[in-house]
């Protein structure tokens, strides 16, 4: 198998862990990034790819749409409706997720992200995993079971 990876960086964002029994119950803010691997058994014929970064775009625009100036909240937030009343106010922009930690957030990447490399690729590329950081010394990933990629 062959991998290669592409970085997405520069995301600043903000989010809440309604649960946590301390400061991350608080809304506050990160530059979030994603480091995204991808693999296949072929490479692409002529350039020798495992991914063609040039293709990326649109998994940099889905990317941007939710991450890039939002306010990321679980889906469980008791004060989601608070919150959804700021945004129809013009005071924030919402990204509701299953998960907002980072562990969640990789996998909700992952997910995403590999229906959008499999179509981009007819299949050829699968993602084998994503790390989503919120800082420097933050980060967790969420790495593919098994070694078939599904292909």
């Amino acid at each position: 198998m062959f991998r290669s990876s592409k970085r997405f960086i520069g995301f600043p964002c903000a989010h809440r862990r309604y649960a946590h029994e301390g400061r991350c119950a608080w809304v506050h803010g990160y530059s979030r990034s994603f480091e995204v691997w991808f693999e296949c058994a072929e490479r692409t014929p002529l350039t020798g790819f495992v991914m063609d970064f040039g293709g990326l775009k649109t998994i940099q625009r889905w990317l941007e749409e939710r991450f890039d100036h939002t306010l990321l909240l679980d889906a469980m937030d008791p004060l989601l409706p608070e919150f959804r009343a700021l945004e129809a106010r013009g005071a924030c922009k919402l990204t509701v997720l299953p998960d907002v930690g980072m562990e969640g957030t990789a996998k909700y990447v992952f997910d995403e992200v590999d229906v959008m490399v499999r179509a981009l690729t007819g299949g050829r590329v699968f993602v084998y995993s994503v790390e989503c950081r919120e800082n420097e010394k933050n980060s967790a990933m969420y790495v593919r079971e098994g070694r078939e990629g599904g292909i």
